[in-house]
């Protein structure tokens, strides 16, 4: 696999984010997982509003976007109020032509983040009702804490999430 060049997210980025959004959400129902995203849930105003308080930041790979993530700082619509120790990474997103394994490497990424600005895990919340997905981030080291029903989402009804985290190595 060709090494991942991450970068922040800028306002010149919005239109592929959203691009990768809603190819993410096309690839899922695809495959019958229609209760996590749906294509025209979420917009460039989305994305502008978390690189203003949180971080927003993209992957290339030989000159192509490979995928993108949300990092925010907290989350308390998941989490409820907490000490400042975790890093929040949301709508990890692959582009369908990226090589296998560049979801790791993003999520890799983001752990590396967090970690460096100073937090000791980093969490999530997945789709109770995605197995999978649930699985994958167990796979990745991450492991469920907890549970939260009744979610808000944007543009949606409230979901169930799965709450999880994993422990972060300070960097070397």
């Amino acid at each position: 696999m060709t090494a991942l060049h991450h970068r922040p997210a800028g306002e010149a980025d919005l239109a592929t984010l959203v691009r990768l959004r809603d190819d993410a959400a096309r690839w899922m129902f695809s495959r019958g997982i229609t209760g996590q995203w749906r294509p025209g849930e979420l917009d460039e105003d989305h994305f502008r509003r978390i690189m203003a308080h949180g971080e927003v930041w993209l992957a290339e790979s030989g000159g192509r976007v490979a995928g993108a993530w949300e990092l925010w700082w907290d989350d308390e619509a998941a989490w409820g109020p907490q000490p400042p120790v975790a890093g929040y990474v949301h709508r990890l997103m692959v582009d369908r032509a990226a090589p296998a394994g560049t979801g790791r490497l993003l999520l890799a990424a983001a752990e590396r983040r967090a970690a460096e600005a100073g937090r000791t895990r980093l969490r999530l919340d997945c789709l109770t009702a995605n197995a999978k997905l649930t699985a994958y981030y167990e796979r990745a080291g991450y492991r469920a804490v907890g549970r939260k029903d009744g979610k808000p989402q944007p543009g949606g009804p409230p979901k169930s999430f799965t709450l999880m985290e994993k422990e972060l190595r300070p960097p070397v």
